[in-house]
């Protein structure tokens, strides 16, 4: 037993929720698998790329629960698991907000006459997909990520700002404070451009027409808008992180909230922005309801600050002695 705990062994809530999320996403790479197999069997080709990303995707997503679940995933080295752990919670995690509220309202439109629906099963697969996976990882993720690296959910936001302003780390107090100061109004350029999209992704949700393209196809259900309203409130969750962390999110605000809510925010930026940028880079495969040019530079924008969110998550939560 000793021995297990020393490589970390991982408690019952944590093997239960990683086995749980590869198993939901087992379902959605079933779903996948099939359709490929029919569109190679009617050669109808058109979109077995895009399918076959979306297996890889979900193959990394069951490995991530397997590495959840079991002791040799606390031996898996950092820069294959952060990445992971990061887009694979950017992507579902922020979306669980969307499923809860999407499945409280009255059903959508019903599909257009000759244009008939998924096959009941794989509706069910794909769904369960999703949502089990994304529940998995609420419980499974900060589970694994505080036992691999605890000293990031230790202490309170305040704090950690505070130690480092002061220099209480290191020897040189005073480069220190200034070197805190630095990171500070860095911090603070960091957090306008997700403040900016949050901004813009809260007024078309409230629907407001300023930036959209009148000759796109109209996506003005609240469907749309509800998807709109989720993105904006993870922009919003990764400035608020950020704040926290920078030492004003209040006295009594533990490290592990900020900490997870940015970690959620910055991967759903950063993932969900490139997932869309693959989309519109190919001309004449996909058409916003933004003027193309908008598209381009929103994304774009969102990548970006999703990984300058996580990099000064990364070094906000990171005492100076500690080794990963």
């Amino acid at each position: 037993m000793r021995v297990r705990a020393a490589i970390g062994a991982p408690t019952l809530p944590r093997r239960a929720a990683g086995y749980a999320a590869a198993g939901a996403m087992s379902l959605y790479l079933l779903v996948k698998v099939v359709w490929i197999a029919l569109e190679v069997r009617h050669g109808t080709a058109d979109w077995v790329l895009l399918n076959a990303v979306t297996v890889v995707m979900a193959l990394a997503g069951i490995g991530l629960g397997l590495a959840l679940a079991q002791p040799w995933g606390m031996r898996l080295p950092a820069w294959l698991v952060v990445p992971v752990v990061w887009i694979s919670g950017g992507f579902l995690v922020s979306m669980l907000p969307y499923l809860v509220v999407s499945s409280l309202l009255a059903p959508g439109t019903p599909e257009p006459a000759g244009e008939p629906g998924l096959p009941a099963w794989e509706t069910v697969f794909i769904g369960a997909g999703f949502l089990g996976m994304a529940l998995a990882l609420v419980v499974g993720l900060p589970l694994y990520l505080r036992d691999r690296w605890p000293w990031a959910f230790a202490d309170r936001a305040t704090d950690r700002a505070t130690d480092r302003a002061s220099g209480r780390a290191s020897d040189g107090a005073a480069d220190r404070a200034a070197v805190g100061a630095g990171a500070g109004a860095r911090t603070r350029w960091i957090m306008v451009p997700p403040a900016a999209l949050a901004v813009l992704w809260t007024y078309w949700a409230a629907g407001g027409t300023a930036g959209l393209d009148p000759s796109a196809p109209r996506t003005e259900g609240a469907d749309a808008r509800l998807l709109l309203a989720d993105s904006a409130l993870c922009a919003v969750c990764g400035v608020w992180s950020l704040r926290a962390l920078n030492g004003r999110g209040g006295a009594r605000t533990p490290s592990w909230l900020p900490m997870a809510l940015g970690f959620v925010a910055s991967g759903s930026l950063f993932a969900w922005g490139a997932w869309k940028l693959l989309w519109l880079l190919p001309p004449g495969v996909y058409q916003p309801a933004e003027y193309r040019w908008l598209a381009l530079a929103e994304h774009v924008v969102a990548v970006g600050a999703g990984l300058a969110m996580l990099v000064t998550l990364v070094r906000s939560t990171r005492p100076a002695s500690a080794r990963s």
